[in-house]
C-alpha cells in the first residue's frame, strides 16, 4: 500500500514561524514535524510515498530529497493552485496505480497505530476508513459522528460550539480504496470532508471511523506548537529523538557542548553542536537547535529555540519560540506566547512582552519596551468578534488606532471602488470613532456613504439597497455604556457570516491591509433624505390599511435613541393617535441598562392605561427591537410577544413559512400550525435568521428577544418596521394585545446557564449525545433531546462564554423543571 503526504499548507495561523517556510518543516524537537510523520510511515511498511507540496515547495523538495536516507521512495507532485484536500489527491493519481493507498497530513505530530487502522479497514470492507481522534475543543476541526461498529453517521466541517454534537474529531488520516479517486474531478477545487464523503454517505458507501488511541496533535496553534515539544519530551508520544538521553529527561545531540557548571532540569532538548555556558539555567520543556549558543546566566524556561541562534548573557526566555538566525542580545527578556521571527536581532535590555508577534528581519533597539505587535495583531481574545461585533470598552480595548485597522481589514475584502455605508448612534465615542473608520475606509479605496445618525434599521436598510457592498454601524453597547460595538454588515445589510468574519480576521490579524494609491482616495458622501426615503418605502411596502379607520391610540417611549428621528413624523402619516416619550437624542444615555429599561417600561404601562391607549411600545436606543404593553398598561414579555405578533400575523397570511429560533417555545410551532404556516428553526448565531429570511416564502422571521423581521419591507431585523406591520394587524382584528394573548396556549419553557470550561466543552457535547440513547436528537443548533411526549431540552455551548445554556420544554412547569434539572447534571457530570 502507497502513501499519500498531504504538504502544501502554508500554516498562516503559525506565522511569523511560517513566513519564510512551509509548516512541515517547522522543527518539533529539532526534526521537522513531516520527517516525524516519514519516520511512522516507514515504521508501519510504507515505503513507497507521494507528496503533494505547494507552498515553498522546494523547500520540501531539497530538505527530503528521493528519501534515500530516510529508507524511502518520495516522489513529488506539485500544485500550480491549491486544489484541496481531494484534488491534490487526484493530481497525485498517477503514482498510486490502482491500489488502497494510506493519506496522512506531513503537518500533524502523530504515532497513530496505522497498522491496525489498515487492518480494520480491510476486516470491515470499507472504501473509505478515517482516522479520528477525541478532542477537547473540536471547533478547529470536522466532528464525524459513527454507530458501535464503526460506520459513519454524520459528517460536520469546523463548527461553531452551537453545533458541536462530539468530540471526536477527522485527524486528516484516511485509508481509501482506489476507486474513491473516481469521485474527484480533475483540476478542480475538491475537499474531502466537505465534497467528497459527504456524497458517498449519501449513496451509502461503507464508510468507517478508526477511533485512534494513539498521539495525534494538528500543530496550527502557537500554543499548539509549544504542546507539542512537551509532549515529545514528556514521552506522550512515541517518536525518535535525535541524539542521547544523558540524564532522566536531558537529551542531548551529537557535538553539543555543556558546560558542568550549567544547570539543566529536564525534560529538555539540545541540538547537535549546540553550546551552554557555565551559569546558564535551562528549564522543563526547553528546546534547543542545532548550533544555538546559550551564553553565562542566561535563563531559558519552556521556550524554543530554532537553529543557529545566539542568546547572550543574562537574558530570560519565557514560553517564546525564537526563529533560527536571530540574536538575542544580554539582558533581553522575551516573555510567554511571543514569537519572534527568522533573522531578527533583540537588543540588549530590550523587553517583548506576552503573545507579542516579531515578523521576520526586524530589529527590536535595546531597551525597547514591546507590548504590542511589530507587523502582527494579538487579539487578547478567543475570537475578534463576539455576538454584537466587535465590542470592547471605549478608548482602552476599542481605540481610534483599532477602528482604523479594522476598517482597513474589512475594506481589504472588498474590491476597490465598493460602496460602503457608514453610521452611529448618538454617543460621542461613536462618532469618534466613526471618523477613524471613514479615514480607513476611504485610504483603501472604498467610497463611503455616511448616514451619520440613524436608526439602525435605517442603516441596513440603506446598505440592502443594490450598489452597496456593506456596511459599518458604531453604537454604545447594550446595558453597558463605557463599552462601544463596531457592527459590520454584508451586502445584505445583515450581520457578517461567519465565513465573513473569519476572512475579515485573518486579514485583521496578518495586518496585509490594502493601501490606494494616490489617484485612487476614495470619496466620501453624505446622502439626502436618507430617513425620509426609508419611511416612505416602509409605508408602500407594509400593509397598513384599517390603521386610520381603526382610530387606534399608541403610546410611544424612543427611549431617547435614534428612533426619535423618524417615528413621530411617520406616525403622523400614518394617521393615529400618539402620545410619544422621550422623544429626544439623549447623549448623556446612549444605552439601555436594565434598570434604565425597566423603569422605562413601567411608566409605559402607566401612560397606557391612564390614557387608555390601545398597546404602547418601547424602542431599544437603536430602535432595532421593540417591548410591549397590552391595553391595560402590563408588560407582554419578549416570548408572549413573539407569540401574539406571530398569532397576528399567521391569522392573515393563512400560508407560508416563518423562521424563529431553536430556543423559542415550541407553542410557536401550535400557533403557526393552526393557521397552516410551517416554522423553520435556525440556529441562534446572528446572521442565520437573516440567511433563513431570504427564503421567499418567509412571512416572518423573530430572534425572540424583541428583534422582528418584516419580509416583505427588509430581511433583516427592524423595529419600526415591526411596529407598523403590528399597527395594521390590531387595526384589522379589532382586538386587543390581551385579547390574543389570553388566546394562545401557556408555554413552560425554562432555561439555565451551566459554567463549562473550554477544555470540556467537546467532551460534555459527546455525553449529551450518549445520554440522549435512544430519544430523538435534533443538531440544528447544539443538541436537542426530545420525550415521547413531546417534551424537550436543549444544550448549547456559549460562543464566546465559558458556559453551557440549557433550555427545557414540558406540558407543564414540574416536567420541564425536571428535564433542566436531568440535562443540567449530565453537562455537570461531563465537566467532571
Amino acid at each position: 500500500m502507497k502513501a499519500v503526504v498531504m504538504a502544501g499548507g502554508e500554516g498562516t495561523r503559525l506565522r511569523p514561524m511560517t513566513a519564510n517556510q512551509p509548516k512541515p518543516l517547522l522543527p518539533v524537537v529539532n526534526r521537522p514535524i513531516m520527517e516525524h510523520v516519514l519516520r511512522l510511515l516507514k515504521r508501519h511498511g510504507f515505503v513507497d510515498t507521494v507528496v503533494t507540496v505547494q507552498f515553498l515547495a522546494t523547500l520540501i523538495r531539497n530538505y527530503f530529497g528521493d528519501g534515500e536516507e530516510l529508507g524511502m521512495n518520495l516522489h513529488y507532485v506539485a500544485e500550480e493552485v491549491p486544489l484541496g484536500t481531494a484534488g491534490s489527491v487526484k493530481n497525485a493519481e498517477e503514482h498510486l496505480k490502482g491500489e488502497p493507498f494510506i493519506v496522512i497530513s506531513g503537518d500533524a505530530l502523530t504515532d497513530i497505530d496505522l497498522t491496525d487502522m489498515v487492518r480494520f479497514h480491510r476486516e470491515n470492507g470499507a472504501k473509505v476508513t478515517i482516522g479520528l481522534k477525541r478532542v477537547a475543543n473540536p471547533l478547529e476541526f470536522g466532528i464525524i459522528i459513527v454507530d458501535e461498529q464503526g460506520r459513519i453517521q454524520r459528517f460536520l466541517e469546523k463548527p461553531t460550539w452551537g453545533q458541536v454534537f462530539s468530540d471526536t474529531v477527522n485527524t486528516g488520516i484516511y485509508i481509501m480504496e482506489p476507486e474513491v479517486l473516481d469521485e474527484v474531478a480533475a483540476g478542480e477545487v475538491v475537499d474531502w470532508s466537505s465534497d467528497v464523503f459527504p456524497k458517498l454517505l449519501k449513496d451509502g458507501a461503507p464508510l468507517y471511523g478508526y477511533i485512534a488511541d494513539g498521539y495525534w496533535e494538528d500543530v496550527g496553534t502557537h500554543e499548539s506548537y509549544l504542546s507539542a515539544q512537551a509532549d515529545v519530551l514528556s514521552g506522550k508520544v512515541d517518536v525518535e529523538i535525535d541524539g542521547f538521553e544523558v540524564s532522566p529527561g536531558v537529551w542531548m545531540a551529537e557535538g553539543a557542548e555543556v558546560d558542568p557548571e550549567a544547570v539543566l532540569k529536564g525534560p529538555l532538548y539540545i541540538g547537535d553542536y549546540a553550546k551552554v555556558e557555565a551559569g546558564a539555567e535551562l528549564r522543563e520543556f526547553t528546546v534547543l537547535g542545532s548550533n544555538v549558543v546559550v551564553r553565562s546566566e542566561a535563563f531559558l524556561h519552556r521556550s524554543v529555540v530554532h537553529d543557529n541562534v545566539y542568546i547572550g548573557s543574562s537574558t530570560n526566555l519565557r514560553g517564546c519560540v525564537i526563529g533560527k538566525n536571530t540574536d538575542v542580545m544580554p539582558s533581553a527578556r522575551i516573555e510567554e506566547g511571543a514569537i519572534v521571527g527568522e533573522e531578527c536581532v533583540i537588543e540588549s535590555e530590550a523587553f517583548v512582552s506576552n503573545d507579542v508577534k516579531v515578523y521576520p528581519f526586524k530589529t527590536i533597539e535595546a531597551g525597547a519596551v514591546v507590548n504590542t505587535n511589530v507587523i502582527w495583531e494579538s487579539r487578547g481574545q478567543r475570537s475578534l468578534f463576539g455576538p454584537r461585533g466587535v465590542s470592547g470598552l471605549i478608548n482602552v480595548e476599542i481605540t481610534p488606532e483599532l477602528a482604523v485597522r479594522l476598517a482597513s481589514a474589512y475594506a481589504t475584502t472588498l474590491k476597490k471602488g465598493s460602496v460602503v455605508t457608514t453610521s452611529r448612534d448618538v454617543s460621542r465615542a461613536a462618532r469618534a470613532l466613526k471618523r477613524a473608520v471613514i479615514s480607513a475606509l476611504t485610504a483603501s479605496a472604498i467610497d463611503v456613504r455616511d448616514l451619520e445618525v440613524v436608526p439602525l434599521p435605517v442603516a441596513r436598510y440603506h446598505t440592502s439597497q443594490s450598489g452597496v457592498a456593506g456596511g459599518i454601524s458604531l453604537r454604545t453597547s447594550p446595558g453597558d455604556p463605557q463599552s462601544v460595538d463596531l457592527i459590520f454588515f454584508d451586502e445584505r445589510g445583515a450581520d457578517l457570516s461567519p465565513a465573513a468574519q473569519r476572512k475579515l480576521e485573518r486579514v485583521f490579524s496578518r495586518a496585509e491591509y490594502r493601501r490606494a494609491f494616490p489617484g485612487e482616495i476614495a470619496e466620501l458622501s453624505f446622502p439626502s433624505r436618507g430617513v425620509e426615503n426609508y419611511a416612505h418605502e416602509l409605508l408602500r411596502l407594509v400593509d397598513t390599511s384599517g390603521v386610520e379607520e381603526a382610530g387606534l391610540k399608541v403610546v410611544v417611549d424612543c427611549a431617547g435613541g435614534t428612533g426619535s428621528l423618524i417615528l413621530p413624523s411617520l406616525l403622523g402619516r400614518l394617521g393615529v393617535e400618539v402620545l410619544t416619550v422621550n422623544n429626544r437624542l439623549d447623549e448623556a444615555s446612549p444605552t439601555d441598562t436594565l434598570a434604565k429599561q425597566m423603569r422605562d417600561l413601567q411608566h409605559l404601562g402607566e401612560l397606557v392605561s391612564s390614557s387608555n391607549a390601545d398597546f404602547g411600545v418601547r424602542f431599544d436606543p437603536v430602535a432595532e427591537r421593540l417591548s410591549l404593553v397590552d391595553e391595560n398598561g402590563e408588560l407582554v414579555d419578549n416570548e408572549r410577544a413573539l407569540l401574539v405578533v406571530l398569532d397576528l400575523i399567521a391569522a392573515e397570511r393563512k400560508g407560508g413559512r416563518v423562521a424563529l429560533p431553536v430556543t423559542t417555545t415550541r407553542v410557536a410551532g401550535q400557533v403557526a400550525g393552526y393557521h397552516g404556516v410551517q416554522v423553520q428553526w435556525t440556529p441562534t448565531a446572528v446572521d442565520e435568521l437573516a440567511k433563513a429570511a431570504q427564503a421567499d416564502d418567509i412571512v416572518f422571521a423573530s430572534d425572540g428577544r424583541g428583534g422582528y423581521v418584516v419580509p416583505e419591507f427588509s430581511r433583516t431585523a427592524d423595529g419600526i418596521a415591526a411596529f407598523v406591520r403590528l399597527l395594521g394587524l390590531v387595526a384589522r382584528t379589532r382586538l386587543s394585545l390581551s385579547q390574543i394573548d389570553r388566546r394562545i396556549p401557556q408555554a413552560h419553557l425554562l432555561r439555565r446557564s451551566v459554567p463549562t470550561p473550554w477544555a470540556v466543552k467537546g467532551s460534555v457535547m459527546r455525553a449529551v449525545v450518549e445520554a440522549a440513547g435512544d430519544r430523538e436528537v435534533d443538531t440544528t443548533d447544539g443538541v436537542r433531546v426530545i420525550e415521547s411526549n413531546g417534551a424537550w431540552a436543549l444544550v448549547l455551548p456559549d460562543t464566546s462564554e465559558a458556559v453551557t445554556h440549557l433550555w427545557a420544554e414540558g406540558p407543564d412547569t414540574d416536567t420541564a423543571q425536571r428535564l433542566l434539572d436531568e440535562w443540567a447534571e449530565v453537562v455537570e457530570r461531563a465537566e467532571g
